[in-house]
């Protein structure tokens, strides 16, 4: 089994400087370097390490940029992993491990956080054990901010974060739309949720592996969201409706229906007395909720496919608020 490595770096050098020799060290990987039309030391790095690096001439977002970075590796699986994500010897094979499952898609790593590249840098605190999306169709990072010590048992998440997430190509594959495995129209928060939905709606699962560990430098967080800038809240905002829009069944939609509608009159208030820019997200959505719809009926068509195909699971209703057992 060999692993495609894209990693997409946008003036990210300094911190592919330390990130970079990790990957390198895991073994049967191919790795390629995306420069996203980089003014720093990307090329240099890469080409230290003896990594083949592609440079996209234009900036691209970066769902743009993770699909063309996706295009240029092969691998029978693929590991997404961001430049500020540094991994421990053993990572790939630990988490490969968990494909033996045929019924698994996606594995989700342990990451622990960080401030900065450096050991010293290491703070005592969980990143996340996997991603969840729970009954109020509201994503989030499992365990974020317990000690680096929970979640110390395999088991199964509903999804994996997309700082480190290893992916069955064949899952992949089946999720894409219009040849797209990260949606160009949510440009970039909420991408790595939206995957990890179409791929279960599909019927994969997605296994956490806490022995595959890696240190990460979170962005977005509940812990970091106030210092976002309003831009990146409202859509962050936004793409949750557009991945209920596009991902949702009605049948899960119905039985769910009493907590949404209680957790959107709570947001709503907050909306109007904290953050009136969220006003933008609801507009935003439902100026695309016509491209969701025509996304939807392909993915819909798709799981009745495999449904009656071979794959029952595909049928199956979701495991929303699905986590590892701490």
């Amino acid at each position: 089994m060999t692993t495609g490595v894209p990693i997409v770096s946008t003036n990210e050098g300094e911190l592919l400087r330390h990130s970079l020799p990790a990957v390198v060290a895991q073994p049967d990987v191919e790795i390629v370097v995306c420069d996203n039309a980089s003014t720093d030391s990307t090329v240099e790095v890469a080409r230290e390490h003896g990594v083949r690096c592609v440079r996209f001439e234009e900036r691209l977002d970066f769902c743009r940029a993770m699909n063309a970075a996706l295009r240029a590796v092969s691998g029978d699986t693929v590991l997404f992993v961001q430049p500020d994500c540094f991994l421990t010897p053993g990572f790939v094979e630990a988490a490969r491990a968990r494909l033996a499952d045929p019924r698994v898609g996606a594995v989700a790593p342990k990451l622990i956080r960080t401030m900065g590249p450096h050991e010293a840098d290491r703070l005592d605190l969980l990143d996340t054990a996997g991603m969840v999306v729970d009954r109020r169709r509201k994503n989030g990072l499992v365990g974020h901010g317990r000690p680096a010590l929970a979640y110390d048992e395999p088991g199964e998440a509903f999804g994996a974060d997309g700082a480190a997430a290893l992916y069955r190509r064949a899952a992949l594959e089946e999720a894409a739309i219009d040849g797209d495995v990260f949606d160009e129209d949510f440009v970039r928060w909420g991408s790595d949720a939206d995957l990890a939905w179409r791929v279960r709606t599909l019927g994969w699962r997605c296994a956490y592996e806490p022995r595959a560990v890696a240190f990460h430098i979170r962005q977005y967080s509940p812990s970091t969201r106030p210092e976002m800038p309003e831009r990146d809240r409202a859509m962050q905002f936004r793409n949750r409706y557009l991945m209920i829009a596009k991902n949702d069944a009605w049948t899960d939609l119905v039985r769910d229906i009493p907590r949404i509608a209680a957790y959107e009159v709570l947001a709503l208030g907050h909306v109007l007395l904290r953050e009136r820019h969220l006003l933008r997200g609801y507009a935003e959505a439902l100026r695309l909720l016509p491209r969701m719809a025509g996304k939807r009926r392909v993915l819909q068509r798709r799981r009745r496919e495999l449904a009656v195909n071979g794959r029952p699971e595909a049928a199956a209703a979701l495991p929303y608020a699905l986590e590892p057992r701490p």
